[in-house]
């Protein structure tokens, strides 16, 4: 390092990082609260429908509003974090969610609870994209412990408004805005600390310096990304290859909770039963979220791991086609373990990178694609379920998709760093 730089470097403030059980408690707080907005509506859309006048087509929309939203809004949250910083954007979002979750189970008019709820969503996308970045900043050595927590924390956040929602809208009513409001609640009180670490983490420039290295300081401090925006992604195999695997484990994701119970109904499945094989799909997450992290991690043979979850996937697929209503759960079984996938996206936007700018970056490319395709996948399988009047067809088309997952995946898997592949946009180097 030259004389200058030295001299530059030791005018910068020094690393701000937070100690290991703060991150932890920080990205509890942020990820229970990334899913609940949208798996919260699912058990009391019909009482919402009645409480609101909404019509079939307005309640379809709802539905597809959180991938829509995670689509448009995740592509330009490594922008918004240039100019407020990853924590300050995440602490942004969280408020987001808060006020938009809360004023929404109080409003009487259709328009405005669709706004409020991309209001929600679109927080909720700024923490989907971010966080991984602010666990690769936080995490050092205990990156994978992180992730597992990041992981587990978002498939419970996801699966206990599927146990209370029925409860707490059977208290009246207004019992469906009642299950509603809880959500805005938690994240109110997930807020208050984030913007403590928002404030606690500004590192900004001295005056007359602006140097890489003052630009790197305030970055690690949870700045702004000096970078972001300048190295094309498309440039690094391996952040092509998991954008792709994100995408397709997403759109099975969402499929699968749009589509599965309908699927186990028309076999003969009561509702109550239908909905049990839900609730196993949905619960594996959560030891999918521990486990899968540490694999990343540590696993020389994770290509093998990431062949195997999409062989279930493709299995879960194939059973339902041939013998739904024979041995549901083991089809429920598959598919949930199949479902790992999700978590080992997640790790390896961490895993794949190691300069959090570039872990931004590769999470704001892998998941606006992936939530597009969550958007899309329910709709496409629905119509051609309506089109067919079979479940032949979409059965077998999400079979075949697991043979992508599969061949994206083990390419993702591989041991390389996106870092090191990529390559300078037109706008220059840093």
């Amino acid at each position: 390092m030259s004389e200058a730089r030295k001299q530059t470097a030791g005018r910068t403030r020094p690393r701000l990082t937070l100690p290991l059980w703060a991150a932890a408690a920080a990205v509890v707080l942020v990820a229970v609260n990334l899913r609940p907005g949208a798996t919260s509506v699912g058990p009391v859309l019909a009482e919402l429908q009645a409480g609101l006048g909404m019509g079939s087509t307005l309640a379809g929309v709802l539905t597809a509003l959180p991938g829509l939203t995670f689509a448009v809004v995740g592509a330009l949250a490594v922008a918004m974090s240039r100019r407020a910083g990853i924590n300050g954007t995440i602490a942004a979002g969280v408020a987001a969610v808060a006020a938009g979750l809360l004023l929404r189970s109080v409003v009487e008019s259709q328009v405005a609870f669709l706004l409020l709820t991309v209001l929600a969503f679109a927080g909720m996308a700024v923490g989907n994209i971010l966080v991984p970045a602010f666990i690769k900043r936080h995490g050092g050595a205990r990156t994978a412990l992180l992730n597992s927590v990041y992981g587990t924390t978002l498939a419970v956040g996801a699966t206990i408004p599927l146990l209370i929602a029925a409860p707490l809208a059977a208290g009246g009513a207004d019992g469906w805005q009642v299950s509603l409001r809880v959500w805005g609640a938690a994240a109110l009180i997930a807020a208050v600390p984030w913007i403590v670490i928002a404030f606690r983490g500004r590192s900004p420039r001295r005056a007359g310096t602006g140097s890489a290295a003052d630009l790197a300081a305030g970055t690690a401090a949870g700045g702004p990304l000096p970078y972001a925006g300048r190295l094309r992604m498309t440039s690094s195999g391996t952040a092509v290859a998991l954008c792709l695997y994100f995408g397709v484990q997403s759109m099975n994701a969402y499929v699968q909770f749009g589509w599965v119970a309908q699927i186990y109904r028309d076999a003969g499945l009561s509702q109550s039963q239908a909905g049990f094989m839900m609730a196993i799909i949905a619960s594996l997450g959560i030891p999918g979220g521990l486990i899968m992290p540490a694999l990343v991690a540590r696993a020389p043979g994770l290509r093998v791991y990431v062949a195997a979850l999409a062989a279930a996937t493709g299995a879960g697929y194939i059973g339902l086609l041939l013998f739904p209503g024979a041995v549901p759960w083991l089809w429920a079984l598959l598919l949930g373990f199949g479902g790992f996938a999700f978590p080992t996206a997640l790790a390896l936007i961490t895993g794949r990178s190691r300069d959090p700018r570039v872990t931004a970056e590769l999470s704001g490319f892998c998941q606006p694609v992936g939530y597009l395709l969550a958007a899309a996948g329910p709709f496409a399988i629905g119509a051609l379920h309506s089109a067919t009047g079979s479940w032949t067809l979409p059965l077998t088309i999400l079979a075949c998709s697991s043979v992508i997952m599969a061949f994206a995946g083990m390419a993702a898997a591989a041991p390389k760093f996106v870092d090191d592949q990529l390559k300078p946009s037109a706008a220059g180097t840093p």
